[in-house]
């Protein structure tokens, strides 16, 4: 398929008006929707800025190439933009872009959609293309200019020997979320640098439309070192032994020479398998220690979730028959209720602590981690420990086996296998389970019992200042590290029977795109129409406890967005914590207000003030749309 055929002079644009990144992307989103190319222009203006919060599409030399791939998009097309002044779009090299290609991929596109897409990005890299581009007067010549340079590829042949014996050889993966652009973008900039510096290069891609190029056995074997510029998981145990350079893959086009000359004077860890190097698993990706532990601690609340989610919500509704009908001596006493208890309370939130420990565990050393993590997170809940505990099981758990690893590197290969059936989990479990039991467990059983108690016995005061902090938190940054930490604090307290802070803590959270929803509808005059009709998802959206539904408008104008929401968001968490209001299900929204322990008019109460203050200070700080 020819790029052409996706984009037409119906997509085209020559003269973009917008001076701001957003705007830039609204006209585009425009033209596409005018061309009959989107099922819902809303949709897809949300997919197009969530890409954009993974990493700015600005690409540098005077390029953008915001791309999403959703349901929203009715008919895989391309929209070309031309700003003759520049807009600063973040580009990685800071320059300002003018030439704007909005990529929009219907979730389903076929493999020939997604090679002409992939193309486009490759063409842009020629700077005579680029300086055409900018002199072209009309649509036709810019249709010219594409087609001219858009030849199609046949699949590349991989290399089998070095062209010379004096090259050096390397392989690379590029991939992104999206697969569309900078995976492509990435893989051209590493091989016409590594021509140009005399290196061999064999380049595989993860895109949209799957692996392409893929390295075998032998490439591997036979390259100098591995280059991983990508923004997510590729398939990494293949590379055990050899010097990985991990990194992001847009500095497989920013910076390619400087990756290639780090990748052949060996600088970069050895890579030991499942996700280990010889220089420490905290060198991943240029991350620092911190964002790596940041990483494993999610992988462990992600799946930890659905046990808390769903066993929360069935010990709740086990309460609407009694708060002592689980018990069989109590007279409020029903079977069915007992059932949900034993389940809920019982099964899932039993299982909570121990499947924390054992994904983080396993994020930490993969397979070998899981087992020792989840003793020790059992041994965490058995001991008194509970969360905090179950926190310190699976780092330790996790970076015991790594340790592992080092220390039994040295064995024979033919006892391989071994390691990981008997020794890895004998020692690892063993360990584990010696330091839980005799050295961590009891101080932090202690600690734990401190915390709940202070918490428990926390008078009005205390109790609606932590309420106002948790809120705050809750919007700072609606869904990044500071909202998740509120929240993983109060989904921890679960496990200890305080339930009060993720009454504060869902209320929060449902006060930021229902204030957004509010504000819009009051104030129309402070909004676009396309930010009115956005508005309007977000009440569903608010309801349902999902914050991000406000990021679209925090990110578009953020130094009023954001404290505006804060400030509702801590008058909800305050006033939920002044009514007493407690919540064993941390999710659901309204549809679980009904199951909290107090009074849940209040509860709806705390949310709709909280709403409606923000949503009259966002009224108040915006200024009126032109």
């Amino acid at each position: 398929m020819k790029i052409t055929e996706l984009l037409t002079k119906e997509t085209i644009h020559l003269s973009l008006k917008s001076t701001q990144k957003t705007e830039v992307m609204g006209e585009l989103i425009t033209v596409l929707d005018n061309a009959g190319k989107l099922n819902d222009r809303h949709q897809y203006k949300e997919a197009i800025l969530a890409r954009e919060a993974q990493s700015t599409t600005g690409v540098g030399e005077g390029i953008a190439i915001p791309h999403a791939k959703t349901n929203a998009v009715k008919q895989s097309a391309i929209a070309f933009g031309r700003s003759k002044e520049g807009i600063d779009f973040d580009s990685f090299d800071g320059q300002p872009a003018q030439l704007f290609f909005m990529i929009a991929a219907t979730e389903g596109a076929n493999n020939t959609h997604l090679e002409a897409l992939s193309r486009l990005s490759t063409i842009l890299l020629k700077e005579d293309v680029r300086r055409e581009l900018l002199a072209a007067s009309t649509a036709n010549e810019i249709l010219d200019i594409i087609n001219r340079n858009d030849v199609e590829e046949k699949e590349e042949e991989q290399v089998e020997e070095p062209k010379s014996t004096h090259r050096k050889f390397i392989v690379a993966v590029t991939a992104c979320p999206t697969g569309i652009a900078h995976t492509f973008m990435a893989a051209d900039s590493l091989k016409a640098k590594a021509e140009e510096l005399g290196v061999d290069i064999k380049v595989e891609t993860n895109g949209a439309g799957g692996v392409k190029n893929g390295l075998t056995s032998q490439d591997i074997e036979r390259a100098e070192a591995v280059i991983v510029a990508a923004d997510k998981a590729v398939e990494m145990d293949r590379f055990n032994g050899k010097h990985v350079l991990e990194t992001k893959v847009a500095d497989g086009f920013r910076i390619p020479e400087k990756l290639i000359e780090k990748a052949l004077h060996h600088d970069a860890p050895i890579y030991r398998g499942s996700g280990n190097t010889e220089k420490g698993e905290h060198t991943a990706k240029g991350n620092g220690i911190g964002a790596t532990l940041y990483k494993h601690l999610m992988s462990g609340v992600s799946n930890m979730l659905p046990f808390v989610v769903g066993g929360g919500i069935l010990i709740a509704i086990s309460f609407m028959f009694g708060f002592n009908s689980s018990d069989p001596n109590d007279p409020s006493y029903n079977a069915f209720a007992a059932a949900l208890n034993t389940i809920g309370g019982g099964s899932a939130f039993s299982l909570m602590v121990p499947v924390l420990a054992g994904f983080i565990a396993s994020s930490i050393a993969d397979r070998p981690g899981f087992a020792p993590g989840m003793v020790g997170g059992m041994l965490a809940t058995m001991g008194g420990a509970g969360f905090l505990g179950g926190l310190v099981a699976g780092f330790l758990a996790g970076y015991l086996v790594i340790g592992l690893k080092k220390l039994l590197k040295g064995l024979p290969a033919s006892i391989e296998g071994i390691k990981t059936i008997l020794l890895y989990p004998l020692l690892g479990i063993a360990f584990t389970g010696l330091i839980m039991h005799f050295v961590i467990n009891k101080p932090v059983a202690l600690l734990n019992t401190a915390i709940t108690e202070w918490l428990s016995s926390l008078g009005t005061g205390n109790a609606v200042l932590l309420g106002i902090i948790l809120g705050c938190m809750m919007s700072f940054d609606m869904g990044g590290p500071v909202n998740k930490a509120a929240y993983v604090f109060g989904t921890g307290l679960l496990a200890s029977g305080v339930f009060a802070p993720m009454a504060a803590i869902m209320a929060a959270g449902m006060v930021p795109p229902l204030a957004i929803a509010i504000a819009t509808t009051l104030f129309k005059n402070k909004f676009s129409k396309d930010q009115r009709d956005a508005g309007k998802v977000n009440y569903i959206m608010g309801l349902s406890f999902i914050t991000e539904g406000a990021i679209p408008f925090a990110a578009a104008d953020p130094i009023r967005v954001i404290p505006t929401l804060m400030i509702g968001s801590a008058i909800a968490g305050g006033l939920t914590m002044f009514f007493g209001i407690g919540l064993q299900a941390p999710h659901g929204g309204i549809f679980v207000f009904p199951l909290v322990q107090g009074n849940w008019l209040l509860y709806l109460l705390a949310v709709i003030i909280g709403s409606v203050v923000s949503a009259i200070l966002l009224g108040l700080v915006k200024k009126p749309v032109k």
